[in-house]
């Protein structure tokens, strides 16, 4: 019988609002409304039992101390939560001493601003090498093509188009791919360096914005130059 008394609270639970909403103070709310409709439940069972085969008063002692601990642990979860974001902003507001100065961090895009974009990459050895920059439409834009040197190299981009057209700051795809190697392997990664002018907390995601660029703030590498 007390397991009907827990499954029909559990249904009543579903059916509000208050149980379908994904916050700590819902969540409460919701199992208030249940611990009610278990005691009255449970009292209207208690007056209608049968004297000769009483129920079971420690089941219901066990149900009470379920609920007690779901309870605790609802609150330390949004206990929890407050702290995390206690914490993003606390990392936001130390972020911002970034602001204004040249950030290195990884990425698929460069960012143009003022006219002037650098990557960073690296090779084993000494060899040729295709860039290629694209546009929001995923139209080439831009080719090069440049002999590296062995280890740190170092492509920047004035933001003239292959037509001679000046494109406007903001983001761009980009390519590096070394020339004369299988298609797997050819992909080199690399990183953007760009001047970091905001940074803010984006659902829960501290992001660092550089120009036309947003980037989480993980991918962030180094500041104050490549």
């Amino acid at each position: 019988m007390t397991g009907s008394i827990l499954q029909a609270t559990a249904g009543a639970s579903a059916a509000t609002p208050n149980a379908i909403k994904n916050t700590g103070s819902s969540a409460l709310t919701g199992l208030s409304n249940n611990f009610a409709s278990f005691l009255s439940l449970l009292m209207t069972q208690l007056q209608h039992q049968d004297p000769s085969a009483p129920m079971d008063a420690n089941q219901f002692t066990t149900q009470l101390v379920q609920f007690s601990g779901v309870e605790q642990q609802i609150s330390t979860n949004a206990n929890l939560s407050q702290l995390i974001q206690l914490g993003q902003a606390n990392q936001v507001e130390q972020s911002a001493a970034i602001l204004g100065k040249p950030v290195t961090a990884a990425s698929t895009q460069l960012t143009l601003q003022k006219g002037v974009s650098d990557i960073n990459f690296n090779t084993v050895t000494a060899e040729p090498v295709a860039i290629a920059v694209y546009n929001s439409a995923g139209a080439q834009i831009k080719s090069d093509t440049v002999t590296t040197v062995a280890g740190a190299n170092k492509w920047a981009w004035n933001g003239k188009a292959a037509n001679g057209t000046t494109m406007p700051d903001g983001a761009y795809k980009v390519t590096v791919t070394a020339l004369g190697v299988p298609a797997g392997k050819a992909d080199i990664p690399f990183t953007v360096t760009g001047t970091a002018t905001s940074v803010q907390n984006n659902s829960g995601t501290v992001q660092v914005q550089m120009g036309g660029l947003t980037l989480p703030f993980t991918a962030v590498q180094s500041v104050g130059g490549g």
